[in-house]
């Protein structure tokens, strides 16, 4: 996989490959080191729902001095608390002298949201000497109903590299007693998030990323979802747990299968000049393919 997970349209580049995004309690620096110096892409140091009320002060020193000794810092995020709180500013005053590859922005309620976090880490960063827009930001696009209405409006966002989506809050938002169908998919106002959240991600230009599978013991099963929902546009995916990382980094990357038929697909195209179609293994294919076929070489090529 390449180190650099490319953006579609207009959107930040990340920096790094984003397949898995693993959570990690930001009041255990065991927990944290664990999660570090595993397989996980990107590490989400988490100072929200992770962290009792009582201990955030202590979490954001550990997250602090944790990130201090790390070399990795571009793939060690931050989860801090939602806006609507009264936490956060203190969370970014804690933690931005260390420098954290990006932050993750729980229940954004919209684009203003994101730009106001933007205000902040800019400030942030002319105090600490960081370069002017190196933190990068993920949002949590869907865990209030009133920001189910805004998904599609973080197009030219500051900073926004990726959006994801999330069940439990929403469920608790609803007074719903069940997120699930009798076949163990998402009910429809869950299934419904996580299609505005692709919808809004890619209208962005930005990585959407699939969320949580609760169930961190169920392996195959994750394994199979992290498959379908790749193959529907997601680039990555939440994980609770370090066991469910490799699973993820797997189904998140293209097979040689997959990687021969996107080089014969450019191929073709590339020996018709000009061409609308082209015929290939007793097919018709267009110019969308040939674009989803230079997107996935592009994200698997080799590292440098």
């Amino acid at each position: 996989m390449s180190d650099t997970t490319p953006s579609p349209a207009n959107g930040p580049a990340l920096e790094q490959a984003a397949r898995s995004w693993l959570f990690a309690p930001a009041d255990s620096t065991k927990k944290m080191t664990k999660a570090a110096d595993g397989e996980a892409d990107i590490v989400l140091l988490d100072l929200e729902d992770s962290v009792a009320p009582a201990n955030k002060e202590s979490a954001r020193d550990n997250v602090r001095d944790f990130l201090k000794d790390r070399a990795d810092r571009r793939r060690l995020w931050v989860r801090v608390n939602p806006l609507d709180g009264e936490w956060t500013v203190a969370d970014l005053a804690a933690i931005m002298p260390s420098a954290p590859g990006g932050i993750l922005l729980p229940k954004a309620r919209g684009p203003a949201d994101v730009a106001t976090l933007d205000n902040y880490l800019t400030a942030f960063e002319a105090a600490n000497g960081l370069d002017i827009g190196s933190t990068r930001v993920a949002a949590l696009v869907t865990e209030t109903p009133a920001s189910m209405f805004t998904t599609g409006d973080y197009a030219g966002s500051p900073r926004l590299a990726a959006m994801s989506w999330g069940a439990e809050d929403l469920s608790s938002a609803l007074g719903a007693q069940e997120q699930w169908k009798p076949d163990g998919s998402y009910a429809h106002p869950y299934e419904m998030a996580r299609t505005l959240c692709l919808y809004g991600a890619a209208a962005a230009g930005v990585a959407p990323i699939e969320t949580i599978q609760a169930d961190f013991r169920d392996l195959e099963g994750l394994r199979d979802r992290a498959r379908r929902v790749r193959k529907a546009g997601f680039r990555g995916m939440l994980a609770i747990h370090p066991a469910q990382v490799p699973v993820i980094n797997e189904a998140f990357t293209p097979s040689e299968e997959e990687l021969a038929h996107a080089r014969a697909v450019v191929d073709a195209f590339a020996a018709s000049p000009g061409a609308g179609t082209v015929g290939l293994d007793g097919q018709m294919i267009d110019r969308p393919h040939l674009a989803l076929a230079q997107a996935l070489l592009a994200g698997a090529a080799p590292e440098k």
